[in-house]
């Protein structure tokens, strides 16, 4: 059998038909499912007078800043913090942790109470080495820490999570998981 011209053309018109009509429409939907304006994931630093980098609004890069330094300042806007802006930062937390009383561990722990709870010590949950290691208790000071970069503060930390890199955004979450108890933590003054 012996395809002549004609219905080779017919041929790659459907193929191309058909791809026209998958992309065409997975464009379409895109397109129309992305109503907010795109945001990158990461602005990189622009360089400064000084020819050094800053972070954008002129503030120094968030990496020079050890957990220590970031934990005083987040431990100082605990007063004023919001723990409703803190359950919207929360969502961020719970593609791996859930925070619910009586619920097994996920992929990270359950932050259940977990304001001045012994560090890795959730039940069942397989914790990092350098975790145990550590020791202590998740005071509000040693969270903020550790929200702030886990893998600087605990290297070797199973956490990938980067950190947050608003002291708000931080000191809102750590008021959250303040109330996550049957007894809420206070919040210093």
């Amino acid at each position: 059998m012996r395809i002549d011209e004609f219905e080779f053309t017919k041929i790659a018109g459907a193929i191309l038909s058909a791809l026209l009509l998958i992309f065409g429409t997975k464009t379409i939907i895109e397109m129309n499912v992305g109503h907010g304006a795109f945001k990158p994931g990461f602005t990189l630093p622009a360089p400064s007078e000084g020819g050094g980098a800053e972070a954008p609004g002129g503030a120094a890069p968030a990496a020079a800043e050890t957990p220590e330094e970031a934990a005083k300042k987040i431990v100082a806007l605990l007063p004023k913090a919001n723990a409703e802006n803190g359950k919207a930062t929360f969502k961020k937390c719970a593609s791996c942790h859930v925070a619910e009383k009586d619920k097994k561990a996920t992929v990270g722990p359950n932050l259940w109470d977990v304001v001045n709870r012994k560090r890795a010590s959730f039940p069942g949950f397989a914790y990092s080495d350098a975790m145990k290691a550590k020791g202590g208790e998740w005071s509000f000071e040693e969270l903020a820490k550790f929200i702030h970069s886990p893998k600087t503060y605990i290297p070797g930390t199973k956490m990938v999570f980067a950190g947050l890199s608003s002291d708000t955004d931080e000191a809102d979450l750590l008021a959250y998981l303040a109330t996550l108890a049957d007894t809420p933590v206070p919040l210093p003054k």
